[in-house]
C-alpha cells in the first residue's frame, strides 16, 4: 500500500487511531482476560515485592507516578500509565491487570485468572548468565531478578491449578484461548550484551534470544494461550542511558543518523526479522495460534522523523524528563530534576518512555490501519474486532 500525502496521511491515521481507541474504551472488554509478561516497560509493581531489590531497582517512590491517580508511585517505571495499561484500556479494562505478587493468597490468585494477571518484572532478562552479569555490572543493587522463564513457569503452574479446581475445564480452556497474552521483553539482554564489550558473538546472542522466545511461547500455548501480542525491541540505543554511553568523550561509540548508539540499534534491527520468521513458523506449527508482532523500530523511527502530529507533539526526543546529568541519564528519584511538561518528552527516565509516548505506541499496537507498525494484523483484529480502519492515502 503506497503512502501519499505526508501530513494528511498522518492526520488520517491519527484520526482513525483515535476513533478506534474511543470505540475500544467505550465498549465492554474485547477479551475476557489479559496476561502480561516481560520487563520494566510493562511491570506494574511486581518488583515492589522483591525484598532483595534495592530501591533503585523499583519505582515505588517519587517522581514515579507523578501523573498517576493522586500522584501515587505504584511500581510503574513511568510518570503515569505504562504500555500495558494503555493497551488494557483500549481493550476495555481500567488498567493493566494487577501484579502477581500483589495477590497474597491462593483464592485471590485463582479468582484473578478469569480477568488477568501481570507476571512482568523490571530488569527481566532471558539468559540466567546474562541475568547474573546484569545485576553485577549494570544494576549491582538488584540481586533478585525474575527471568522470563520464571514468569512463564509461574503462569503455567497457576493455569494448571486453576483448571484443576474449575468444575468445567473446557470453560477455563476457552477463556484462556480467547484472552490476550501481551509480551514485551528483550531490551535488557541487548543493554547488557553491549555493556560486556566488542568480543561478543552477535549471531549467538540473537539466535539464543529467538530460540528462548519460541520456547516460552510454546509453553504458554501448551497452557492454553492462543492469542499473542509480541513487542519487538525498539531503538534501544536512543535511550538517554545509552546516549550518555555513546557520547562519552572518554570512550565514544559509533553514532547513527538519530545520534544514537549505532551498534545497539543495529542489534535490535537484526532481531525484528528473526522474531517475525519465528512467529510465522510457530503459527504454522501450532493449531489455532494467532499473533500480532509490533515493529517497535518502525514506530520509533516514525516518531523521530515526525515528532509532531495532530495527536502528539514531542519537542524533546533525547533528554529524560526525570533525571540529572548528561541527557538526564543519572536516573529518576525524588531529588532528580523533573520537567514541567511530560507530554512533550519522549523519555521519562534513563530507560523508559513517558506516559504520552506509551499512549501513542498502544494506539498503534491496537489499531494501526497501515500495517507499518504491526504484522500481520493489529490487536483489534487479533481479538476479533474486525478489520482495521480504512485510510484514504490519496488525499
Amino acid at each position: 500500500m503506497a503512502i501519499h500525502g505526508g501530513a494528511s496521511w498522518l492526520a488520517a491515521v491519527s484520526l482513525s487511531l483515535l476513533a478506534l481507541a474511543l470505540q475500544g474504551a467505550a465498549a465492554e472488554t474485547l477479551v475476557p482476560a489479559m496476561f502480561v509478561f516481560g520487563d520494566s516497560t510493562v511491570d506494574v509493581g511486581n518488583n515492589n515485592f522483591l525484598e532483595r531489590c534495592n530501591v533503585s531497582c523499583k519505582a515505588n517512590y517519587p517522581h514515579f507516578g507523578v501523573d498517576y491517580i493522586d500522584q501515587a508511585p505504584t511500581g510503574r517505571f513511568s510518570n503515569g500509565y505504562n504500555l500495558a495499561d494503555q493497551l488494557a484500556q483500549l481493550l476495555g479494562f481500567a488498567e493493566s491487570p494487577p501484579p502477581l505478587l500483589s495477590l497474597s493468597n491462593a483464592t485471590s490468585l485463582i479468582s484473578r485468572m478469569s480477568t488477568g494477571i501481570s507476571f512482568a518484572h523490571g530488569l527481566q532478562n532471558r539468559f540466567r548468565l546474562i541475568t547474573v552479569m546484569l545485576t553485577n555490572n549494570l544494576f549491582p543493587q538488584c540481586t533478585q531478578v525474575v527471568s522470563m522463564a520464571e514468569q512463564v513457569r509461574n503462569f503455567t503452574n497457576l493455569a494448571r491449578l486453576w483448571a484443576s479446581g474449575n468444575d468445567n475445564r473446557s470453560s477455563a480452556a476457552d477463556l484462556l484461548s480467547q484472552s490476550l497474552f501481551f509480551i514485551s521483553t528483550g531490551s535488557n539482554d541487548l543493554f547488557e550484551y553491549a555493556d560486556i564489550g566488542p568480543q561478543n558473538n552477535d549471531t549467538e546472542l540473537l539466535q539464543g534470544l529467538v530460540a528462548s522466545y519460541a520456547a516460552y511461547l510454546k509453553d504458554l500455548y501448551s497452557a492454553g494461550a492462543k492469542r499473542f501480542s509480541v513487542v519487538s525491541t525498539s531503538l534501544v540505543g536512543c535511550c538517554p542511558s545509552q546516549l550518555a554511553i555513546a557520547h562519552d568523550p572518554s570512550n565514544p561509540k559509533g553514532i547513527d543518523k538519530y545520534g544514537c548508539f549505532a551498534a545497539l540499534n543495529n542489534l535490535s534491527g537484526q532481531l525484528y526479522p528473526m522474531f517475525d520468521a519465528m512467529l510465522q513458523g510457530l503459527s504454522q506449527e501450532l493449531p489455532g495460534m494467532n499473533y500480532s508482532l509490533v515493529n517497535s523500530i518502525k514506530m520509533a523511527e516514525w516518531v523521530f522523523e515526525s515528532p509532531a502530529t495532530p495527536t502528539y507533539n514531542f519537542t524533546v526526543l533525547d533528554i529524560a524528563c526525570c533525571g540529572g546529568g548528561q541527557f538526564g541519564a543519572d536516573g529518576c528519584n525524588s531529588s532528580a530534576p523533573l520537567c514541567p511538561n511530560r507530554s512533550n518528552h519522549l523519555f521519562w527516565d534513563d530507560y523508559h518512555t513517558t506516559e504520552a509516548a506509551s499512549r501513542i505506541a498502544a494506539s498503534m499496537i491496537f489499531s494501526d490501519p497501515t500495517g507499518l507498525f504491526v504484522h500481520p494484523i493489529n490487536v483489534h483484529q487479533l481479538v476479533g474486532g474486525g478489520a482495521a480502519a480504512t485510510v484514504d492515502n490519496t488525499i
